[in-house]
């Protein structure tokens, strides 16, 4: 029976990814992480800020936030509290090539195209076999649409002209056309797009009256959204699709898969149930194959997606009002 997947140019022994988290900073965990049965990892991210805190043109992001939100500069940690700077981070990427034979993909958080370029390039060389880029950006009220779209394709088409390492990007899930946002950055060079970043709301602490924040793993009701626009773009793109979000059992991994992702990474399911978890994806998706009679991921991949329909418009209208009609209080 065959698990193998291609994932931006990468042979994969197995659709099932360990996404970006405080796991991947330690090299026995990365180990333990092969040998649990990930098929590739995707390191934390280290961020725009740890690389040019002093960069002119993140200051002016920096800046411009900071006078729409007194709160917001508090978001931002120290220099010196960072627990992992640039060069660590190098040398994290050159261990984990020498400690594990899969693929080790390292990831860039930021918001500007000249705080990454550089790093990049150093990143290559340090031997990661991908890049993903995980453009967080929360705009300002005044600021146009369309401007907060080309800020995506501008940071990968800078990267892009960097490297010649296979590049990724995370989208969020909140554009107006997730869809034509997909289609630009593929047409920028993308070779993979992993659907979605998580949005991090903070919440409000009414006794004492300040900023709460606190992380919350996704759960499997997570899944809907990427679901549903991993199933729209399924054969409309030349790039890879990377599922993320709501992952905690092997049933979500074969729903991303015949929703038509290449993919499906997690990251909540290994910090609830610990890193061993990998094998339990694996033998379950695998297990599922075993009684419907598949022989490959191949054979069932983007089964459900929309170019399967007919009328793929019509038929999300149509399951829209069933859904709300049979709604019982």
């Amino acid at each position: 029976m065959k698990l193998d997947t291609n994932y931006m140019g990468l042979k994969l022994a197995h659709p099932i990814v360990a996404s970006a988290s405080p796991l991947s900073a330690d090299i026995g965990r990365l180990r333990h992480m092969e040998d649990a049965g990930a098929a590739a990892v995707v390191l934390f991210s280290l961020f725009e800020e740890q690389i040019e805190r002093d960069n002119a043109a993140f200051e002016h992001y920096l800046n411009a936030v900071s006078d729409s939100h007194a709160e917001s500069a508090g978001y931002l940690p120290a220099a010196d509290s960072y627990s992992m700077g640039p060069e660590g981070y190098l040398e994290l990427i050159r261990r984990a090539r020498a400690a594990v034979d899969i693929p080790v993909i390292a990831s860039l958080n930021g918001v500007s195209a000249e705080g990454w370029t550089d790093y990049a390039r150093q990143i290559e060389q340090a031997g990661a076999a991908a890049l993903e880029l995980n453009v967080y950006y929360v705009a300002s009220p005044d600021e146009d649409g369309r401007a907060v779209e080309q800020r995506y394709v501008d940071v990968l088409a800078a990267v892009k002209r960097a490297v010649s390492l296979p590049v990724a990007v995370k989208l969020s899930p909140y554009f107006s056309s997730v869809g034509h946002v997909a289609h630009a950055l593929t047409e920028a060079g993308a070779d993979a797009l992993v659907l979605f970043n998580r949005f991090y709301q903070p919440d409000f602490d009414i006794d004492r009256l300040e900023v709460a924040r606190s992380l919350e793993l996704s759960s499997p009701a997570d899944i809907r959204l990427p679901l549903t626009w991993i199933a729209a773009l399924y054969g409309r793109l030349s790039a890879s699709i990377a599922a993320s979000g709501g992952v905690d059992s092997a049933r979500e991994v074969i729903k991303y898969l015949l929703a038509g992702a290449d993919v499906v990474m997690t990251t909540a399911a290994l910090l609830r149930h610990g890193i061993g978890h990998l094998g339990v994806l694996r033998n379950g998706l695998l297990q599922w194959m075993e009684e419907r009679g598949f022989e490959s991921v191949g054979d069932f991949r983007g089964e459900l997606a929309q170019l399967t329909l007919a009328n793929p418009a019509a038929f999300d209208r149509a399951n829209y009002i069933h859904i709300l009609e049979s709604y019982r209080a």
